[in-house]
């Protein structure tokens, strides 16, 4: 009789645990979605600073990169899928890979400018990101930058179409979401920051890496490529334009987030 009461006490609180759980959760949200139209105390410059150097030896390692620029991908590739959807093109699709290649294809909808904006928007997407999250930064919208990216991979994950693609971004919101839910103003700031400073510098190093390669003759499928088949321009003017751009939006961020 005593072992059937303990079962019957554990079976009844655990509704009760559900709900509260549910309950700390909803209280939680509540709190991210006030704190997202609110401006907060911008975070202590050493912070700010510190968690470039962060970013900028993650996006340099030889080792770590590899592993890391599977975020930058997904922007990448959702740079892709938003100028597709924007351009009136239909059923577009996002496959990510464990090798952090990445393809995005779409039916119909678009004339040849559409293509074109549609293939050049994948390199500028992370520095372009990065330049409006540290737009947001500057003012002190750190909860609702967070909130706005968790906003645009759900986006996203309704566009992926591969198991890993699909594993990579909802990891990615669930950090996001965990550190909305959970973090506190100091967590939420570092975060924040060192994922604006990555997707700046990790908005270089493709660029480079796509010119070494283009250099070495090893692609003839890049953006850049396909981009000299649908405009006038050459390949090397368009990994330039990609520079220009990600340097620009790396030095404007910089001035806005260091004072």
């Amino acid at each position: 009789m005593a072992r059937m009461g303990e079962a019957a006490r554990h079976i009844v609180g655990r509704p009760h645990h559900q709900s509260a759980v549910l309950g700390d959760l909803w209280r939680r949200a509540g709190g991210v979605w006030h704190h997202a139209l609110a401006a907060q105390p911008l975070p202590p410059q050493w912070l700010v600073a510190g968690s470039g150097v962060l970013a900028l030896a993650v996006v340099a390692s030889g080792r770590v990169w590899p592993m890391a620029r599977t975020v930058v991908t997904i922007v990448h590739e959702g740079g892709h899928a938003i100028v597709a959807l924007a351009t009136g093109q239909r059923r577009v699709r996002v496959r990510l890979y464990r090798d952090t290649a990445g393809e995005t294809v779409s039916v119909g909808g678009a004339d040849g400018l559409g293509i074109a904006l549609t293939t050049a928007a994948g390199y500028p997407a992370p520095s372009l990101i990065g330049l409006g999250a540290a737009a947001l930064l500057a003012v002190g919208h750190v909860t609702g930058m967070l909130l706005l990216g968790l906003v645009l991979l759900a986006g996203l994950a309704t566009a992926v179409r591969n198991p890993y693609g699909m594993l990579a971004v909802l990891t990615t919101a669930a950090t996001v979401a965990a550190v909305c839910l959970y973090g506190t103003a100091a967590i939420q700031a570092g975060f924040g920051y060192a994922m604006t400073w990555f997707l700046l510098f990790g908005g270089v190093r493709p660029v480079i890496e796509l010119h070494r390669e283009r250099r070495r003759g090893r692609t003839r499928r890049s953006d850049a490529d396909q981009l000299a088949r649908l405009t006038p321009m050459p390949g090397g003017a368009w990994v330039t334009i990609f520079g220009i751009i990600a340097i620009a939006a790396l030095a404007i961020s910089a001035r806005w987030l260091v004072r």
